[in-house]
């Protein structure tokens, strides 16, 4: 899209610009930081490049927004500033697409590909074809059509004839230019075909701050892509972290209406490179044209493997003509083009039949039902349990017991349901039926405003005092070791533990003489128990099950206090000034301190010994050689674990990051680092460490 001189120029007037060293009339400088900005937001969103902090980069965004607000004739509808509209979209209008999105066949073997090969040959007379392959991405199918050079409609794929008009959720996803220089090729009209993808580590951090604050989490990135796009505000879908990729040109006329495909445009690599020039994000990277059978099922193998570390989900791969005059010989049915097929990966899903569905009773009091199906071997494993999530999510996906389901591991490790085979069913099929009550005590479940859950209120309810003895003794919490879940439930079994503080209240002798128990396992556990009393305060914070509050928000609160009492006194306003506490959080904190019956395990564990103060030699900074630095690891570390990297990085006074961006500063890799040291590498602030070089920087 940019030669290397427009890059030098426009990396000079940004700098300039940064500097405010020129004076230029409003219009002028408006134009010269659109320039600036659009050049920016494609080494940022398309190469994963980008040359200036987010910090400069917000300047400069401001001032534009200022120079339009005090001169509104000056706005563009492709300025930057346009991306997303004001206000909400109250419904979303059916749109014709200018060429029918059409499904692809689908293979699955050398045997089917060779087939569509012969196929193709018949078709078109050629002795040789020559095909593109590319990888099949697992988002969500739009359409753009751009007139005169500017963006004008997004649609979703609907039946393929007719889509929803999404344009102003399209507009604020920043890798869909608003622009684009087709008319030097005299292209009037144009509609483009791609998906909207969310990346692997995006999803799983988006996934991981709902968790945080007790948010129903999302089941996979394809889904959240599609219903992020129907969001009503535009706001709210460019938070999603949405990413267009676009693949395809299926209409392309001229200001007469003539059709230019196959004319002024010659072949499908063409048209990608077309689209990567005018500041498309492409698969033009990761595609390949292929002359032979022998190429193609290389490439199709290579993928097989390539596709477990590739940052963004894939099924398979799509073989294209390349071609496009050859493309049209082939036409196509009504369902799907000839010219193309899709081969598909190792299938990650199964048929499994529902037995039964329990419901198992959280820490936090939250049923989740819990659906038994006969035992299916699906990507390495076997699964016969699977969460169905909430009453809402069984309504959804009307699932009924004696269903057939459909089962997927999502990202390759959580269990899912896809949905039921309705065909199947044989008419005795049974509605589920959510309990009214507790499956444990026996309450009766309620269901709190604007959440998907029913939960049991009963504090005294044993199922959630179970499961807060299982999370209090957990790894990130107290960190009792060799105190287990099925430790736990023998010893409740044998009434000789019940609750928390039971845990300080153990009879050795009584556990001696249970079967299996010798003294040396007795004495390790008792010495575990009596290092737990010396923690952290932050640990001691998370392990209470306050909801909302994780590893995060314990270290953020634990900062501010001098004892775990001092948040007894705290109001909701006094707790929100904190950084990173929000109303949410802040009141069931305050609901937590408020209840008599918590405060009293507080002051029963603090008589055992457990340290409730905010001491000194706890404070996760030891020194600041790290201050205002962040990391990551990747790969697979030899000189320390991931914990431990964890630790040194907050005791040096760093700050640990989840993923790859711009805010990272160094990436510390491992053995066999994967697909993160690659983003690394093209990111030009990111430095590389060995982990040698890692501990040589905190001495």
């Amino acid at each position: 899209m940019y030669s290397t001189s427009d890059q030098q120029h426009l990396n000079q007037l940004t700098s300039s610009l940064i500097k405010n060293e020129s004076a230029q009339s409003p219009a002028a400088e408006a134009d010269a930081i659109r320039s600036v900005i659009r050049y920016h937001d494609w080494r940022y969103y398309v190469l994963s490049e980008p040359v200036i902090t987010d910090r400069d980069y917000d300047t400069l965004f401001q001032r534009l927004k200022d120079i339009e607000a005090s001169h509104p004739e000056l706005i563009t509808p492709d300025s930057p500033t346009q991306r997303v509209a004001a206000g909400l979209t109250e419904d979303f209008a059916q749109v014709a697409h200018l060429a029918s999105m059409l499904s692809l066949e689908n293979s699955y073997n050398a045997e089917d590909v060779a087939d569509f090969d012969r196929k193709v040959r018949e078709l078109t007379g050629a002795e040789k074809i020559e095909y593109c392959v590319e990888p099949k991405f697992d988002g969500s199918s739009i359409a753009l059509v751009y007139e005169n050079d500017q963006l004008v409609r997004a649609a979703t794929r609907g039946d393929g004839t007719i889509g929803e008009d999404i344009t102003m959720n399209a507009r604020a996803l920043a890798s869909i230019p608003l622009s684009a220089g087709f008319s030097k090729l005299g292209i009037y009209r144009i509609e483009l075909r791609g998906e909207v993808i969310i990346k692997k580590e995006v999803f799983e951090k988006m996934n991981q701050d709902r968790k945080e604050l007790s948010l129903k989490t999302f089941q996979n990135a394809r889904n959240t892509a599609s219903g992020s796009l129907r969001l009503k505000d535009p706001r709210e879908a460019a938070s999603r972290g949405l990413e267009a990729i676009l693949y395809h040109i299926s209409y392309a006329v001229d200001r007469d209406g003539k059709n230019l495909i196959g004319t002024k445009l010659h072949s499908h690599y063409g048209n990608i490179e077309l689209l990567n020039e005018n500041g498309f994000k492409t698969p033009i990277r990761d595609m390949k044209v292929c002359k032979t059978e022998t190429a193609i099922e290389s490439f199709l193998s290579e993928w097989e493997t390539k596709r477990h570390t590739y940052p963004i989900e894939t099924d398979g791969m799509v073989i294209k003509v390349n071609d496009l005059n050859m493309q049209d010989r082939c036409g196509s049915t009504s369902h799907h083009p000839r010219w193309a097929i899709a081969y598909k990966f190792a299938a990650k899903q199964a048929q499994s039949k529902l037995i039964d569905v329990e419901y198992q009773v959280g820490r936090t009091g939250a049923v989740t039902p819990v659906a038994k199906i006969e035992p299916v071997p699906l990507a390495g494993v076997t699964i016969s349990s699977i969460s169905l999530h909430n009453a809402d999510f069984i309504k959804e996906k009307d699932i009924k017991l004696g269903d057939t389901v459909i089962v997927e591991r999502a990202g390759e490790v959580i269990p899912y349901i896809v949905g039921v085979v309705p065909d199947l069913r044989s008419g005795t099929e049974e509605e589920i039926v959510f309990p009214t009550e507790c499956p444990s005590c026996h309450n009766t479940l309620v269901r709190p405003e604007e959440e998907a859950v029913w939960r049991c209120d009963n504090a005294e309810c044993p199922a959630q005092a179970e499961e807060r003895i299982i999370h209090y003794v957990s790894k990130d919490a107290m960190d009792v070791d060799g105190l287990g879940r099925s430790i736990i439930l023998e010893l409740k079994e044998n009434q000789l533990l019940a609750n928390i503080e039971g845990i300080y209240e153990l009879d050795r002798a009584k556990i001696l003489a249970l079967k299996g128990w010798k003294e040396k396992s007795v004495n390790n556990l008792f010495n575990s128990i009596e290092e737990s009393k010396d923690r952290p305060l932050w640990r001691l914070l998370n392990s209470l099950g306050i909801r909302h509050v994780g590893i995060t928000t314990a270290k953020d609160l634990s900062k501010h206090v001098q004892t775990i009492f001092d948040l007894e006194g705290m109001s909701v306003e006094n707790l929100t000034h904190i950084e990173g506490i929000g109303p949410k959080v802040a009141q069931s904190i305050f609901d937590f301190f408020s209840k008599e019956g918590n405060v009293h395990l507080l002051k029963k564990l603090k008589e055992y010994g457990v340290n409730t103060e905010n001491r000194p030699e706890d404070a996760l900074a030891k020194n600041n050689k790290l201050q205002g630095q962040t990391f990551l690891f990747t790969g697979s570390l030899q000189q320390f674990t991931r914990d431990r990297a964890k630790q040194l990085v907050e005791e040096n006074g760093g700050t640990l990051l989840s993923g790859v961006s711009t805010k990272l500063n160094y990436l510390v890799a491992g053995e066999d680092a994967g697909s993160k040291l690659s983003k690394a590498k093209a990111i030009p602030t990111i430095k590389i460490l060995t982990e040698d070089e890692f501990l040589a920087m905190i001495g």
